[in-house]
């Protein structure tokens, strides 16, 4: 499949933070700001279009990524990879809009003790909400830097006890043809899969995100519940998870049926290894603005100095 490479948000498209601050204090005016105490979620199955959502409650601030300037809500959640809802980069928000995610279910199974079957609030309870300023980096070349909401995928880790097989976490997200246009397509073989090494997965920088900018997740952005693992390109984040399987090898993903030579299974940003059709040395900050000078990449998106040594020995050329 082509992708083609993206246009660049110019500035004058960037939402002002005072006035996404304003947007905020109508929400709390409006009787929406305390729904999310644990127990609303069920109530709320709007998490989903191009507006602002309910906002999250109890998000405990953290030190990651604040040195960044963010990237704004609007250019977040207008400019997305999300192909269930169409492959261009409108079309998730445009599409998103039908797309339920109240009540959600995560299935939980495989090479587990305690397999379960784990709703919103539940999910919830495993580890205080956190604030996690995040570099984002897309394989076609763009970049965000995006506060996410959530927590360490790790904590799930713990509660359902993988066994001595457990060697990889395979993410399966949601494939509803009725709300979802994209499903309707042959364009990806569905239901979209992803999936980590399990030592990746249990690593404190990858989380569950239920949230961006202090508030639920848009359904463009992977609501309710989405995968982040911020050193690798942003197709390794599987949104809308509704299965989450711990296996003994390592799964196909989509992309790697789709396009083997192209993705590869480890996906880590690595700027001297080029994709087959495009450089992959440096980037645009979306919303930065079609003049801006593009930034050099970093490896493994600046989070080498944190994950590096999980790779000790392996050749990231070969393992790409």
């Amino acid at each position: 499949m082509l992708i083609g490479r993206p246009p660049d948000i110019v500035s004058s498209d960037i939402t002002p933070e005072h006035v996404f601050r304003q947007r905020r204090e109508l929400i709390k005016a409006a009787g929406l700001g305390g729904i999310l105490a644990l127990g609303g979620w069920r109530h709320l199955g709007f998490a989903a279009g191009t507006g602002h959502q309910p906002a999250l409650q109890h998000i405990q601030k953290t030190t990651y990524g604040r040195e960044e300037k963010l990237t704004s809500y609007r250019d977040i959640t207008s400019y997305n990879n999300f192909y269930e809802f169409g492959t261009s980069k409108e079309q998730p928000a445009e599409n998103a809009g039908r797309f339920k995610t109240a009540p959600w279910t995560i299935a939980v199974e495989g090479e587990v003790l305690k397999p379960r079957q784990l709703g919103m609030e539940e999910l919830m309870k495993l580890a205080p909400l956190e604030e996690r300023i995040y570099r984002m980096r897309c394989v076609e070349g763009w970049s965000m830097v995006i506060p996410w909401v959530g927590i360490p995928l790790a904590s799930l880790i713990k509660l359902v006890q993988p066994t001595a097989n457990a060697k990889f976490i395979e993410f399966i997200s949601a494939a509803d043809d009725a709300t979802m246009p994209g499903v309707r397509a042959p364009i990806l073989d569905w239901p979209y899969r992803e999936a980590l090494r399990l030592d990746e997965a249990r690593h404190p920088l990858t989380i569950l995100a239920l949230g961006l900018y202090g508030e639920m997740l848009p359904g463009q952005n992977g609501a309710p519940v989405r995968l982040v693992v911020p050193w690798k390109y942003g197709f390794k984040g599987g949104k809308s998870i509704v299965r989450i399987r711990f296996v003994e090898k390592m799964p196909q993903t989509t992309w790697m049926r789709a396009a083997s030579t192209e993705y590869g299974f480890y996906a880590n940003v690595n700027p001297t290894v080029d994709h087959p059709r495009w450089s992959q040395a440096s980037e645009r900050r979306i919303g930065t603005g079609l003049f801006t000078k593009r930034i050099a990449t970093q490896m493994f998106n600046g989070y080498a100095e944190q994950v590096g040594q999980l790779y000790t020995g392996m050749d990231l050329r070969k393992h790409f």
